[in-house]
């Protein structure tokens, strides 16, 4: 066995996991890249206390991956909603076409559903859903993703696909999975994160970039 085809068997575990020991910067908290078929880059993170909303400039990566980490409502039965721009954030009212999927279950078990969400939107300027009828008591909070996929194509639509958990105000968990389409061949420039009604009390939002 060669040095180098030594030193490569040597950095993983007789289970074939690799060891802490090889990792450079192994803290997550310190990460800032992954390198693979293509970077994937921490961008920019926001903490939200009593935000009105919460807004991403964007560039020319191939896609964003946004992550959402303990938002929390200040009003009750409230929808945590987006929105693009394609004017540098003057104005947030890109048409969008959308599709969703809904699936809760009560803390009880009195009752589970997995329905086609009322919440989708045809050609319509408004935010977007991600978790509707949240609630804001001190246990309840949205977690979840978002990708966007090549926003700055002058060419195309810009195509994302989300997905969220949720405690909602009547104790209910639910998931939501999202897909729809910016339908514009304008860049866009913006992303704006809010609650239907009331500030985003606390979370964070994070904006990574893949090239």
């Amino acid at each position: 066995m060669g040095s180098a085809t030594r030193k490569i068997a040597n950095a993983f575990s007789t289970s074939g996991i690799i060891r802490s020991a090889n990792i450079n910067n192994a803290s997550l908290d310190n990460i800032t890249s992954i390198s693979g078929a293509g970077d994937m880059v921490l961008v920019s993170s926001a903490t939200a206390s009593s935000s009105a909303s919460i807004e991403f400039s964007l560039g020319d990566y191939k896609e964003y991956q946004f992550y959402f980490v303990n938002c929390h409502p200040q009003t009750d039965n409230v929808k945590f909603e987006f929105n693009g721009s394609i004017d540098s954030g003057s104005n947030y009212n890109v048409v969008k076409t959308t599709t969703m999927i809904d699936a809760y279950h009560s803390e009880g078990g009195a009752y589970g559903v997995l329905a086609y969400g009322g919440l989708s939107l045809a050609q319509s300027t408004a935010f977007q859903n991600l978790a509707n009828d949240q609630g804001n008591a001190n246990d309840e909070n949205v977690g979840g993703y978002l990708h966007l996929f090549n926003p700055s194509s002058t060419t195309f639509v810009k195509h994302f696909i989300a997905s969220t958990s949720r405690t909602a105000f009547n104790d209910v968990s639910a998931q939501q999975h999202y897909g729809g389409y910016f339908n514009t061949t304008s860049a866009l420039t913006n992303l704006k994160f809010q609650m239907s009604s009331g500030n985003i009390d606390a979370g964070e939002i994070l904006m990574f970039g893949i090239n």
